[in-house]
C-alpha cells in the first residue's frame, strides 16, 4: 500500500478518528462510571475497577509499544488495534456478568491502547506536533457534543448495554479510518530517531502529565454522580455535561493559536493548581451554579495543558517514542483514578477527592518545574 504522507487530509482526519476513539474515557468517564451504577448496579469501587481495567489495559499496551514504535507497522498495529476492541466492547454489551464485563474491558483496552500509541507516535513526528495534536483535540472535543447529544438518550431507552454498543461503533470506525488512511512518519532517517536518548526532563514531563490525567479521571468519573447525589437532578447534570462537551471544544484550538504567544513551561506549572481548584469546588460545591461553573471546564484544562506538553516533549524528545507512550503517561494516572476515586468516595465522600487532587497537583508542579526554560531548551537545540 502506498505509504500516506502525515502532512496529507487523509492522514491528519484518520490520525484525528484514531485519537478520538482512542481517547473515548476523557469523554465517557462519567457517563461510563454512572452507567455501571445505575444500570447494572455495581458499587463506586466496582464500577471504577472497570473502568480502571481498560485504562490499565491500554497502559499496558503502550509501554510495551512505546519503545518498538519504529519497529511495527503503525497502520497493520493501528487497526487491528481497533478491531479487536471494538469486538470486545460488542461482547460486553451482551453480559451483565462482572468477570466477563471485567475480562472484556481489559482485551478492549491493551487493544485500543496498542492503537493509539501508534496514533501519537506518529503525530509526533510530524512537522507540527503541537499544531497536529490540538487539531485532534479538536476533533475530541466535537466527538463529545456529539456523544453527549447522542448517548445519554440511548441509554434511557435502551438500557446501559447502549453505551458499549456506542464504544463498539466508534472504535469499528477508527479501524476503518485506520485501515485506509493511516500515515507513515516523515522521512527522518529511522535510526537517528531510535538513537535519541530520553533526558530526566522528559520523565518529569511524563510524571507530571500522569499526576494530572489521575485528578483528571478521579475526578472526573464520579462528577456526574455527585451531582446526581447532591440532588442537582438528572436533567440539569445532563445540561452540565452537554455544556462541558460545548467548552470542550475551545482549549485545543485555543492551543494552537497560543502556541508561540505562552510558554509551554509556564502552561504546564498553571496547569494542575487550576485543575486542583477547580475539583475542590466539584466535590465540595452546595450550589448547583458554582458546580456547573466549575464541572463544564474542568475537563478543558487538562486538554489545554497536555497540549503544550506534547508540544514540549516532541521537541525535547523527536523520535517519537516518548510520545508513542502517550496512552500510557495519561492512562496510567487515569488507570487508577476511577478506583481510587471510588474507593476514597466509598470511604470518606466526595469531599476527600479534593485533598487528593491538592497532593497530586503538587507533585505535578514539582514534576513541571523540573523541565527546561526556554533559553534552556534553545541552549540543547544548538548543540545538537
Amino acid at each position: 500500500m502506498t505509504a500516506i504522507p502525515i502532512e496529507s487530509r487523509r492522514g491528519r482526519a484518520a490520525l484525528m478518528v484514531a485519537h478520538c476513539a482512542g481517547m473515548v474515557d476523557l469523554v465517557a468517564l462519567p457517563v461510563w462510571v454512572g452507567t455501571l451504577i445505575a444500570h447494572y448496579r455495581f458499587d463506586p469501587q466496582q464500577a471504577g475497577l472497570l473502568a480502571t481495567l481498560f485504562l490499565a489495559g491500554a497502559v499496558l499496551a503502550s509501554v510495551l509499544l512505546a519503545p518498538r514504535f519504529h519497529r511495527v507497522s503503525g497502520r497493520v498495529v493501528a487497526t487491528l488495534g481497533f478491531a479487536a476492541s471494538a469486538a470486545g466492547f460488542a461482547l460486553a454489551a451482551g453480559s451483565m456478568d462482572f468477570g466477563t464485563l471485567a475480562l472484556l474491558h481489559g482485551l478492549s483496552g491493551v487493544a485500543a491502547g496498542a492503537a493509539l500509541s501508534m496514533t501519537h507516535g506518529t503525530i509526533a513526528c510530524s512537522a507540527r506536533p503541537h499544531r497536529l495534536f490540538a487539531m485532534a483535540n479538536a476533533a475530541l472535543g466535537v466527538f463529545a457534543v456529539v456523544f453527549y447529544a447522542v448517548v445519554p438518550r440511548s441509554l434511557a431507552t435502551a438500557g446501559g448495554a447502549a453505551l458499549f454498543v456506542v464504544f463498539a461503533i466508534v472504535m469499528a470506525v477508527a479501524a476503518l479510518a485506520t485501515l485506509v488512511a493511516f500515515p507513515s512518519p516523515a522521512a527522518t532517517p529511522q535510526a537517528e530517531r531510535a538513537a535519541t536518548r530520553m533526558t530526566k526532563a522528559v520523565w518529569f514531563g511524563i510524571a507530571g502529565i500522569a499526576c494530572m490525567a489521575l485528578v483528571q479521571a478521579m475526578t472526573f468519573s464520579f462528577l456526574e454522580r455527585v451531582g446526581s447525589d447532591r440532588g442537582f437532578g438528572a436533567a440539569a447534570v445532563g445540561g452540565v455535561l452537554v455544556a462541558l462537551s460545548l467548552v470542550n471544544l475551545l482549549p485545543a484550538p485555543l492551543a494552537a493559536l497560543l502556541e508561540r504567544r505562552l510558554r509551554a513551561r509556564n502552561v504546564l506549572l498553571a496547569g494542575p493548581v487550576l485543575q486542583a481548584l477547580l475539583a475542590a469546588v466539584i466535590m465540595n460545591a452546595t450550589a448547583f451554579e458554582a458546580y456547573a461553573a466549575a464541572a463544564s471546564v474542568f475537563a478543558a484544562v487538562v486538554i489545554f495543558t497536555h497540549t503544550f506538553a506534547f508540544g514540549l516533549l516532541a521537541r525535547l524528545e523527536p523520535s517519537g517514542r516518548a510520545l508513542a507512550a502517550t496512552p500510557a503517561m495519561m492512562m496510567a494516572g487515569a488507570a487508577i483514578g476511577p478506583l481510587l476515586g471510588g474507593t476514597i468516595v466509598k470511604a470518606a465522600g466526595y469531599g476527600s477527592l479534593a485533598l487528593a487532587a491538592a497532593a497530586l497537583a503538587a507533585i505535578a508542579v514539582f514534576c513541571f518545574s523540573r523541565l527546561p526554560t526556554p533559553a534552556q531548551t534553545a541552549a540543547q537545540e544548538a548543540l545538537a
